[in-house]
């Protein structure tokens, strides 16, 4: 923990110059954004092991007024949304969380910037933190950043 999990509309799954976007150019940007965070000791919140990110296009999809609003104001019929759920363990300051989800809004707006000009997009950021109810991991990944 933390999880990113990314879901999008796969009309963002086509090279940049056609609206698109390098989904894995934005998971390890994300991620690092994500293991820059210092919490209030100036210590890294998330552990580097144990932090992932992981982007899913959408099969199916409609959004809004499927494109009309869009074309009317010369922007095209093209829309797309993104969808970013963190979800981390409790326990964190809200002052790390709004720390978590201001590196992330950053990172996703000068990711984004192209696409937020040229085309309609909606793009959400949230975080999510709850108590564990079962909570097991089985890694050979943690040892490689805790070393004894």
């Amino acid at each position: 923990m933390p999880h990113l999990v990314i879901l999008y509309t796969p009309n963002l799954d086509q090279p940049t110059d056609l609206g698109g976007l390098d989904m894995t150019a934005l998971c390890r940007a994300l991620c690092d954004a994500m293991l820059s965070v210092r919490d209030e000791s100036n210590r890294q919140v998330f552990p580097t092991g144990g932090t992932r990110v992981l982007a899913y296009p959408a099969s199916h999809f409609a959004l809004a007024d499927g494109g009309a609003a869009g074309e009317a104001a010369g922007k095209g019929s093209d829309y797309a949304f993104v969808y970013m759920n963190v979800r981390m363990a409790t326990g964190r300051s809200a002052s790390v969380h709004q720390r978590v989800g201001e590196a992330l809004k950053s990172c996703v707006q000068s990711r984004f910037a192209e696409q937020l000009a040229a085309r309609p997009i909606g793009i959400t950021v949230q975080i999510d933190e709850g108590h564990e109810v079962f909570d097991a991991k089985i890694s050979s990944l943690h040892p490689l950043f805790n070393p004894a």
